[in-house]
């Protein structure tokens, strides 16, 4: 977000000083909950042009924050109180951290000369988020406001993305002063310009590879360089894999595209990965989720390593070319044709051999096939939130992904809770797209309250709520991997969800078979306010495929034994 214009040179409190930083930064909506420590913050708010959305949990308010800037591409920002309002932010940014979302996390503080007399609704914030932001600041002189969120902005959303916290003592926010002389904009720095010797050297591996594979992470999306891999992937014509959060940046309907890989991918990416000899590895940091056992991930591979983030590279595995830089510059340097006519041959095989099937037997609902239908219904401009559980591997297997920011998952931090506030975050940075959030019966009860901001602002998010009586996915490893020793994972006690989000004033209704599909879809998609399908499915489902703990990609459970 750039700067609109300097602020007024004017003498003002920290709070309105604030205000009107974040105006100037182009921030339009913030996600809130009011307190004790924010209250100047909160009346400056009375006379400013932002929107302020209020949630009902600060959590709620770091999430939402979050899927408004997956689905919005700009800086999401959320406030709150001192101590337990702060504290419930934590979880929200640490999602964004580890899932590399650029947010700003404004937290009020005690006034300063309280600080460390361990005042009522006092924590040190600052340290307790060290480890899940990029920089933290607190600010201790009202001059300092603007110019501090004008920094915050910039490391938040430059480089690798990421949270950023701004604690500001109430005393401060009441004081009156001018803004201190400065620009009107940090610049952002440059992404350096990738090694000429090692792109060369790559160029000369590529050429020699017969069996080279793309392997595509988040940091596509990040970098808003989709066009610039498709471009590369129709020059080379090299077959592709992706991780969770890489889903998107391929077409799925590409020929060359064998779907997600790990734990729960696809077998024909997890066996082309095996098999090949070269892993151009773009925005990717060999999460362990897609790896498996990592000392027997693609035992063949050479490793092209390309990433915004210097660190990353060689963190897990060795890469013997290292492209630090502009993900589209090197897609364009490394883009030339490839003589692989037999391995696209291949891996077209295994996509055809392993391809999702659909036509489960009986007359219960089929959460795959239900998915995919409502995918494919709500169309390529649709967003999909999901929470943590098989519901969201099932997302990832069979949604029909079109692009990253399209696709709002809780990759690193697997934040169970994540899916409703993160959805009604994305309604608000893209009102005219379809945002659903698909959730289970064990996350939507994290955040539930949220059900109250949907009501509030009328925002049209459909909630589809797979419900089946258990933690689904930790019932299925202790089936699998506890002999069946099933330990507080039964929720057949679960409240009456539709007469639930009908106390809330949302529209609800059930569906308990397979016949009943169509219609729901269709009144999913026609509704135009918020709305919950509360969808009964067996709770013996697991999700297929499955890497076992410790075990090789190429070591997967199909579930037909």
């Amino acid at each position: 977000m750039a700067d609109t214009g300097r602020v007024e040179a004017s003498v003002r409190s920290g709070a309105q000083w604030l205000v009107a930083a974040l105006e100037a930064a182009g921030v339009d909506t913030i996600f809130g909950y009011p307190g004790g420590a924010i209250m100047p913050v909160y009346d400056a708010l009375v006379d400013s042009r932002l929107r302020h959305i209020l949630v009902r949990h600060e959590q709620g308010a770091a999430l939402a924050a979050d899927g408004y800037a997956r689905a919005g591409g700009r800086i999401g920002v959320c406030l709150a109180t001192s101590g337990p309002g702060a504290t419930n932010l934590l979880t929200g940014i640490a999602n964004a951290y580890l899932d590399s979302v650029p947010m700003l996390a404004i937290t009020g503080q005690v006034a300063s000369g309280l600080m460390g007399t361990d005042a009522f609704q006092e924590v040190d914030i600052f340290g307790m988020s060290l480890p899940v932001v990029k920089h933290s600041f607190i600010v201790r002189r009202a001059e300092d406001v603007a110019a501090t969120v004008r920094e915050a902005c910039t490391i938040a959303r430059s480089g690798r993305p990421g949270p950023v916290l701004i604690d500001l003592p109430k005393d401060v926010q009441l004081a009156r002063a001018a803004a201190q002389p400065g620009p009107t904009a940090v610049a952002a720095a440059a992404v350096p310009a990738p090694d000429r010797d090692a792109l060369v050297a790559a160029r000369a591996l590529l050429a020699r590879s017969e069996r080279p594979l793309l392997y595509v992470g988040g940091g596509v999306g990040m970098a808003r360089a989709e066009s610039a891999l498709r471009d590369f992937v129709a020059v080379t014509g090299m077959p592709s894999v992706c991780t969770l959060k890489g889903l998107g940046a391929i077409d799925p309907d590409a020929p060359e595209h064998l779907g997600m890989l790990g734990m729960h991918g696809s077998p024909a990416a997890n066996h082309a990965v095996q098999s090949c000899d070269l892993l151009l590895v773009v925005g990717a940091r060999f999460d362990d989720r897609a790896t498996g056992k990592l000392d027997t991930f693609a035992p063949g591979a050479r490793v092209i390593h390309i990433d915004a983030d210097m660190a990353e590279i060689g963190k897990l595995r060795s890469a013997q070319i290292a492209l630090a830089g502009s993900i589209p510059l090197v897609m364009a340097a490394l883009s030339q044709a490839l003589p692989i006519e037999s391995w696209r041959e291949h891996c077209a095989a295994l996509r055809a051999l392993y391809a999702n099937r659909y036509d489960a037997p009986g007359a219960d609902i089929y959460a795959p096939a239900l998915l995919r239908e409502l995918s494919l219904a709500a169309g390529d401009q649709a967003i999909v939130s999901c929470d943590v559980g098989q519901h969201q591997m099932w997302v990832a297997q069979h949604w029909h992904i079109r692009a990253p920011h399209a696709h709002l998952s809780s990759g690193g931090l697997g934040a169970m809770g994540y899916g409703l506030p993160a959805a009604l975050g994305a309604q608000l940075a893209r009102p005219d797209a379809c945002v659903v959030c698909v959730s289970g019966d064990g996350s939507i009860m994290m955040n539930i309250q949220e059900l109250a901001t949907l009501r509030r602002y009328a925002i049209p998010v459909k909630i589809v709520l797979l419900d089946n009586g258990c933690l689904g996915m930790v019932r299925q490893w202790q089936e699998l991997f506890f002999e069946q020793r099933y330990s507080e994972v039964d929720l057949s006690d679960n409240p009456d969800f539709v007469a639930l989000a009908q106390a809330f004033g949302i529209e609800a209704f059930g569906i308990d078979a397979r016949a009943q599909v169509p219609g729901a879809i269709r009144r999913l998609l026609d509704a135009r306010g918020p709305i919950l399908c509360h969808v009964r499915i067996d709770p013996r489902a697991n999700v297929w495929p499955l890497v076992p703990p410790g075990k090789s990609n190429g070591e997967m459970m199909d579930g037909a034994a």
